[in-house]
C-alpha cells in the first residue's frame, strides 16, 4: 500500500452515500485511492463499533470492511459514470471467500486500511484480492468473489 497518502479522495457521509449499507453496518469511512484496478479505503475503528469486542476489531468486521471496500469501488465507479449525480449504489453479495488469513485484530482507536485489487471480472462476478493493514502491520488478506446484482 502507498504510505504517502496525505488526504482521502472522499470521507464521512460522502463515503456512506456510495454504499448500499445503513448504520451501524458501515465499515468504511474514507476512500484513499481509486484507479483502474485498485481501491484503498480506511476505517477509524471506534470503541462503539458493533464489531469491536474487548477493545479489538473482530474478524467479522474485518471481512465486512474488505467487502465494503469492494462496494465503495463499485459505488464510486457508478458515481463517476453518472458524473457525480445521485443514484442508488450498486448492490453486491459475497459469493466466496478464499485464502482468508487474519494476522491480528486491530485495536479500537486505530485506522484499518484495506487495499483491494480487481483480479478478474466475468459477467456479474468480480474476483478481488485484498490486504488490510493497521499502522503498517498486516491484519488480513484474502480473495473474495463478489456477485453484482443487476
Amino acid at each position: 500500500m502507498n504510505d504517502v497518502l496525505n488526504s482521502p479522495l472522499i470521507e464521512g457521509a460522502a463515503v456512506s452515500a456510495l454504499l448500499p449499507h445503513e448504520p451501524p453496518i458501515i465499515m468504511v469511512d474514507k476512500l484513499w485511492v481509486h484507479d483502474e484496478s485498485t481501491t484503498v479505503c480506511g476505517l477509524l475503528i471506534r470503541e462503539d463499533n458493533i464489531f469491536c469486542e474487548n477493545g479489538r476489531f473482530a474478524e467479522p468486521g474485518i471481512i465486512e470492511n474488505i467487502a465494503q471496500t469492494a462496494a465503495i469501488r463499485a459505488g464510486y465507479t457508478a458515481s463517476l459514470l453518472r458524473n457525480g449525480e445521485e443514484g442508488t449504489p450498486p448492490l453486491g453479495y459475497i459469493g466466496a471467500i478464499r485464502k482468508l488469513v487474519i494476522h491480528n485484530l486491530p485495536k479500537a482507536g486505530s485506522e484499518l486500511r484495506t487495499e483491494i485489487k480487481v483480479e478478474h471480472v466475468v459477467f456479474d462476478v468480480t474476483l478481488i484480492s485484498s490486504k488490510s493493514t493497521c499502522d503498517g502491520e498486516p491484519i488480513a488478506e484474502c480473495e473474495m468473489k463478489i456477485f453484482m446484482k443487476k
